[in-house]
């Protein structure tokens, strides 16, 4: 590693600016895995109220978020781009670490970054055109199109702490949806970084957010009421407590990946 610099906690995403909780819930410390004697990433905090502000914040963004063009909400999402690529090296020295991983397979996972953005505006929005059905009924023509669900609540897990969960959020983000990404607790620095590369791409206050935390930060999360979709990648045994959970919760759309296997 070429320097051991401490992380500066930023505090929470919400609403277009980072806020530091006056009051903590939970703190914890991020921790090279690799080297746990020498490197103390950093150390943050996580706060409960601030999970409903970001979702409230989520919800009030999407009305103009989601009527905007495809078009123009890829221009961000290109801002975005140009963001990540002029900043991988910083990307892949962050989770390599948080994960312990060695610098040139880190290196692979923040240069898959810019693969993502690239297929999912290029291929991606082929796969959700509208279509058109004749005679789906006798003399009538049928149609089906695609809108956004709303306000998406993202759970990033450790492994990959930016390229699963950037696999859930760019599609998200690009058909309309605004997002509350809540990386994994190990991971905390990962999931800032890539937050204060979206603040610079100039996507409107709201659309998306960053809460910090544990277990009970992505379970008050996934049980709030003003989130329509969870979108998980991580164990099987977390993954079956969401879908016991928000069983009842007949409103939100639930992609579970638990396991990889």
């Amino acid at each position: 590693m070429k320097r051991l610099r401490k992380i500066t906690y930023l505090g929470d995403y919400i609403n277009g600016a980072f806020i530091i909780p006056p009051e903590k819930s939970e703190s914890f410390v991020a921790l090279n895995p690799g080297n746990l004697d020498d490197d103390v990433i950093g150390e943050f905090h996580a706060a409960y109220d601030h999970i409903y502000q970001a979702v409230n914040a989520a919800r009030a963004a999407f009305p103009k978020w989601s009527v905007l063009t495809a078009s123009s909400r890829a221009n961000h999402l290109n801002k975005l781009y140009s963001e990540i690529e002029s900043h991988l090296n910083e990307i892949a020295e962050t989770i390599s670490r948080e994960t312990g991983k060695p610098f040139w397979e880190a290196e692979q996972e923040a240069k898959g970054l810019l693969g993502k953005i690239q297929i999912t505006i290029k291929e991606g929005m082929k796969l959700i055109e509208e279509k058109e059905i004749s005679d789906a009924y006798p003399k009538v023509t049928g149609r089906y199109r695609y809108k956004p669900k709303g306000v998406m609540a993202v759970m990033g897990p450790f492994n990959f702490p930016l390229h699963l969960p950037q696999g859930h959020f760019i599609p998200a983000l690009l058909t309309g949806n605004t997002v509350v990404f809540k990386p994994s607790e190990k991971t905390p620095a990962s999931g800032q970084i890539i937050t204060e590369m979206i603040h610079r791409s100039g996507f409107p206050p709201g659309v998306f957010n960053l809460i910090q935390g544990g277990a009970e930060v992505g379970k008050r999360l996934c049980l709030s009421s003003g989130i329509d979709g969870i979108l998980f990648t991580g164990s099987y045994e977390v993954g079956l407590k969401i879908k016991k959970e928000t069983a009842s919760h007949f409103w939100k759309t639930t992609a579970l990946e638990m396991g990889g296997k």
